[in-house]
């Protein structure tokens, strides 16, 4: 089935109407009574007008052409901030020169991701700090590393160098044709993959997204998803700024560490546009907890973009109603659907209409199926949302296994094409000829129908998998999974699964391990904890299997594998496992039995991988979702007592233990001594 919609009149912003390159928007908006407002703390802003805005990415240009980078090089900016990312962004662009974002993360694989994409690009600038550039050095281990990495400070232009900005750089024309940025994907051990995206695709998406979300020079737009990701760029920097659109952004590690202030800016500064994946929402109502939001009101908020990774219809639902006593309208939530091939957005909902949610049974979602639609209480329903029909300048089609178009209400492999979707990955020939059909549609790798006119998005294709709001690949986290002394090629698959009810996926690892289940535990450690390593990414459950089921020309079958789990073919060994782990020794470690407590909690959420007391958890390589999920699980053990800021201030066990026994001395005496026995290993 094809969908596709007509192309309405452009939005009355001038700038966006006339201009055919992103230089021409930032041009003809000089003079636009707009800014770029920088929250970095409760009362902490600093405002940038369009015009100074185009003044300064003018005078970092001038030092980039002084260090030699011309139109059609190529520069990295590998930032921790915002405002210096904006700046290098706009600057990169006016002299024609192709940005590569890439985010700095916290951990050495995060590094190592960024030597892998300079050596994909050969010779690229980079635009960074001194202290980025210097931890670079940490993962750079192999000859080709070290000659990745003398390269890259040969061609280093740092933030902390930037005393002045007096003199304007030259100014390159450019054209509708020419590449704006690369968005690499988050690819761990194989080689990351560079969604090319020109001028003319992305003021196609901006167009589409304008039209579709009904964006007016009076909405006022607030973000906390990272300038690295398309969400944040594209549809809460370059949308706002092509629509004249007041806008703030808020650092995504503020929201991390303090997630409520989130609204109150929303609040404050009277938002109508706010943007969230789920992953937020989690995080906002469980540091919310029972307490009442204050003295809020949102009554202005008109949309609030959901995407970016699964949407959970149950957690839309208890958002809107926790909010709703603050003035949150109900039909603010807005799922959407994209990804950074399309330049961002495939399909928006009607601005202003209610959620729409269908209850589908869920084992009737193969491709080519045409699912019956069940009571949403149903034992086999999979509520899902609808994310609305195509935007202007894009089609998507649902296409069947050999790529040709199915009826109405199958489900199938969502195609897409159009003026807004890329031509192809960075110089990776065998992948563009495996991404696009013969007719000329990008396989999206997402799985879905439609269903009364709206895109509900079914699952992934099974050779993709969706977690933490990227696309991960299968084969990508067996070959780490390989590394492992006592695996070999073929004896492990990964999946990715959502149960019944579930919020988000859950990553699957099977292995192929016929001995006692006893003697697979150390294993499963190994191999989940060489994962978490490289990629950051938590293992669900790893599942010891007898076979592994391939095809007669020797692939994974795992979509039957994905199954067998859903169905509780495994639940005998994962019981047996829970079992031995359950009856394994405490911890042994010196001090407390709080330090006890919470050696426990990180060495589980961290994988299984040992931890020394005293050693920083950014040290070694703990995420914020990381962060967040040790936060939850200290919660359980003394609720009220820790916020998400105090492990930022005490990032070592022994600190923590330490702040929360004072906490504890100083509360009622039945709380001193913390939990009952046994609570520290509850998961």
């Amino acid at each position: 089935m094809t969908a596709s919609t007509r192309k309405p009149p452009d939005p009355n912003a001038a700038a966006l109407t006339a201009a055919d390159t992103l230089n021409a928007v930032l041009e003809a908006n000089r003079d636009a009574a707009r800014s770029v407002t920088y929250l970095e703390g409760e009362r902490e802003t600093r405002a940038v007008s369009f015009g100074q805005l185009y003044e300064r990415a003018l005078g970092i240009l001038h030092h980039l052409q002084r260090l030699g980078a011309r139109p059609g090089d190529q520069l990295i900016l590998f930032l921790s901030s915002n405002e210096p990312f904006v700046d290098a962004f706009w600057a990169a662009l006016l002299g024609g020169i192709v940005a590569v974002p890439v985010a700095p993360g916290i951990s050495d694989e995060h590094r190592r991701k960024l030597l892998r994409i300079a050596r994909k690009l050969r010779t690229p600038y980079i635009y960074t700090e001194q202290r980025l550039l210097e931890r670079l050095a940490g993962p750079a281990s192999s000859q080709e590393d070290l000659d990745t990495l003398a390269m890259l400070r040969a061609r280093a232009f740092l933030v902390d160098q930037l005393e002045q900005l007096s003199r304007s750089g030259k100014p390159y024309r450019a054209r509708p044709a020419d590449v704006a940025f690369i968005q690499f994907s988050s690819g761990s051990t194989s080689e990351p993959k560079g969604v090319v995206l020109t001028h003319a695709n992305l003021l196609a998406n901006i167009r589409g997204i304008s039209q579709g979300a009904r964006f007016t020079p009076d909405d006022v737009s607030l973000s906390w998803m990272p300038l690295t990701h398309d969400m944040g760029l594209i549809g809460f920097h370059l949308t706002m700024m092509a629509n004249r659109i007041e806008t703030y952004l808020m650092p995504t590690d503020l929201f991390v560490r303090r997630p409520l202030l989130w609204l109150q800016h929303a609040a404050r500064i009277r938002a109508s546009v706010l943007c969230s994946p789920n992953f937020g929402y989690r995080h906002y109502l469980k540091v919310l907890g029972e307490r009442d939001p204050g003295e809020l009101d949102l009554s202005r908020v008109r949309l609030i973009f959901n995407g970016a990774e699964p949407i959970s219809v149950e957690l839309c639902e208890e958002f809107m109603h926790r909010l709703a006593p603050i003035g949150l309208p109900r039909d603010a939530m807005y799922p959407v659907y994209g990804l950074a091939e399309a330049s961002l957005a495939v399909s928006f909902p009607e601005p202003g209409r209610p959620l729409r949610t269908t209850a589908f049974n869920r084992h009737q979602l193969g491709v080519g199926a045409q699912p019956q639609t069940v009571d949403a209480g149903a034992r086999d329903a999979m509520r899902l949302a609808g994310v609305g029909r195509a935007i202007p300048y894009c089609e998507l089609r649902i296409a069947a296994d050999d790529d040709q178009p199915l009826p109405g209400e199958r489900v199938g492999h969502i195609h897409i094409r159009g003026d807004n979707v890329t031509s192809g990955y960075y110089e990776d020939a065998a992948i563009n000829a495996a991404s696009f059909t013969n007719d000329g549609w990008l396989r999206t790798g997402d799985l879905g129908l439609v269903h009364q006119g709206d895109l509900y998005i079914t699952g992934r294709d099974k050779e993709i998998l969706f977690v933490n709001g990227q696309n991960y690949y299968p084969h990508d986290l067996e070959r780490i999974a390989e590394t492992v002394p006592g695996l070999e090629l073929g004896k492990v698959a990964v999946a990715g699964v959502r149960p019944p009810g579930a919020q988000a996926d859950e990553l699957l690892v099977f292995v192929l391990h016929r001995a006692d289940v006893a003697d697979f535990l150390p294993l499963a450690r190994r191999v989940a904890a060489r994962i978490a390593e490289h990629t950051g990414l938590e293992v669900s459950a790893m599942v010891p299997v007898r076979r592994i089921p391939k095809t007669t020309s020797g692939k994974f079958q795992r979509h039957l594998l994905e199954q067998e789990y859903l169905d509780g073919a495994f639940s005998a060994e994962l019981a047996e496992l829970t079992r031995l782990r359950a009856q394994e020794p405490a911890a042994r470690v010196d001090g407390n039995a709080i330090t006890q407590q919470l050696r426990s909690i990180c060495e589980q959420e961290m994988d299984g991988r040992s931890i020394d007391p005293d050693e920083s958890l950014f040290d070694i390589g703990a995420s914020s979702i990381k962060l967040i999920a040790i936060h939850e699980r200290i919660e359980r053990l003394w609720p009220g007592l820790v916020d998400v800021t105090d492990i930022f201030d005490h990032p070592s066990m022994a600190a923590l233990a330490s702040f929360i026994g004072e906490k504890l001395a100083a509360a009622a005496p039945a709380a001193r001594h913390g939990p009952p026995a046994g609570l520290e290993s509850d998961s």
